[in-house]
């Protein structure tokens, strides 16, 4: 018996795996999932000792859910994995809906003895499409990390921009988030276009890795993607077609297997409708 009775919402926490936690323990007693000797307890419930404490919670809560979203998987080992990053969907992030809740269900449980949950090693903006690179054990996603950190991993994007664009290729270099950056691009081919003057299919490089820094890089020249809706001009806003940023391909030396890997997303049909020979 307990000389001194104690509030539940400190007594029990830890005494059910479901409520590893205080704040885990407290949102428990609010839905009235806690019981003691049969009657529901609340955060005022007082423990004296000897009474049976117990948890139910419906079997939805339990279980945990599973996003239904088939990705196209390029390639895959038991090391990592590089998928296709479809348009319209965050990479990671407090959402139920991300490339890395999908990724479990579309790719293989690794057989090594340090095998994880898979995860994205890099970010592409929600309404980007393209190549993205995922660890699936322990080792390989600190690995990968700290391959993009040393700039072992090359990227390459396409975009398609707005307006004429005089200098053919060039490398940018500006500050973003107070950091410099720097980004190679190369005209790959122009056409005419009634509403925006002209339109470009524009091979990128970043050279550094900050936050939307092809977006800025292009609208700082003064030919935004087209379809940007952050850093476009605001009378050339083209609504509903998503935006025209797709990486490419990644290539890098297998960190494991030291295998040079070359990988390529293709591009979408929308680019291939605006220029013909691609």
């Amino acid at each position: 018996m307990r000389s001194t009775p104690i509030r539940l919402q400190e007594y029990g926490v830890g005494i059910f795996d479901a409520c590893p936690t205080k704040s885990a323990l407290k949102k428990a007693l609010k839905k009235n999932y806690i019981t003691v000797n049969g009657k529901i307890a609340t955060s005022a419930t007082y423990i004296n000792g000897g009474e049976i404490i117990s948890l139910s919670t419906p079997e939805s809560t339990n279980a945990h859910k599973k996003l239904h979203f088939n990705l196209k998987v390029l390639f895959e080992d038991e090391y990592l994995a590089v998928i296709h990053k479809p348009a319209g969907i965050l990479v990671s992030g407090n959402h139920f809906k991300t490339i890395a809740n999908a990724l479990q269900q579309n790719l293989k449980t690794s057989t090594l003895a340090d095998a994880s949950k898979p995860q994205p090693v890099h970010r592409l903006d929600f309404a980007t499409t393209g190549i993205l690179l995922a660890g699936k054990t322990s080792t390989s996603i600190r690995t990968l990390n700290k391959l993009f950190e040393n700039k072992n991993i090359n990227k390459t994007y396409f975009a398609v921009t707005i307006g004429s664009m005089t200098n053919k290729e060039g490398i940018i270099t500006t500050n973003v988030e107070d950091k410099v950056a720097q980004s190679k691009y190369s005209v790959e081919q122009s056409v005419s276009s009634k509403r925006f003057g002209q339109l470009n299919l524009v091979k990128l490089e970043p050279l550094t890795g900050r936050r939307h820094q092809l977006r800025i890089h292009l609208s700082q020249l003064g030919h935004p993607i087209l379809g940007d809706k952050d850093y476009g001009i605001k009378d050339l806003i083209l609504n509903g077609k998503g935006m025209y940023l797709h990486a490419y391909s990644l290539e890098f030396v297998h960190p494991f297997t030291n295998e040079n890997i070359c990988l390529i997303s293709e591009l979408p049909e929308r680019f291939k409708k605006l220029f013909n020979s691609i």
